[in-house]
């Protein structure tokens, strides 16, 4: 797992793919269940959304000793990106286009530019 980088700089992306998954759920989980008040699921959003800032404030606050604020954004969209596209296939039963896969592989590779050596 180390491609160069500390094991503890591997940390925040671990906490950030757990904080995602907490947060794609709390954000699309609702969609299975149109039927329940919006209240309710709203309130059950909340609740699910507690363990994602739980895992993501520590995310960024440990990562930042590794990346930029700019790359842990850029890690953290791409990150959404991945887990939501495994979250809309598996669990909302909605299938991925070609055109989606290639939307995604371009915003990677554009992210991809993030964390190339700049001017110093």
């Amino acid at each position: 797992m180390n491609a160069g980088l500390p094991l503890a700089a591997w940390l925040p992306i671990v906490l950030l793919i757990g904080s995602n998954i907490f947060m794609t759920f709390a954000w699309y989980g609702h969609l299975r269940y149109k039927t329940s008040a919006l209240l309710v699921v709203i309130a059950m959003s909340w609740l699910i959304a507690l363990p994602e800032y739980i895992l993501q404030v520590p995310a960024n606050r440990i990562g930042h000793g590794y990346y930029s604020a700019a790359q842990l954004k850029t890690l953290q969209e791409i990150i959404t990106l991945a887990v939501f596209c495994v979250f809309s296939v598996s669990y909302l039963g909605e299938s991925l286009r070609w055109n989606h896969l290639v939307a995604f592989l371009l915003l990677v590779a554009a992210a991809g530019f993030m964390f190339l050596p700049g001017p110093r």
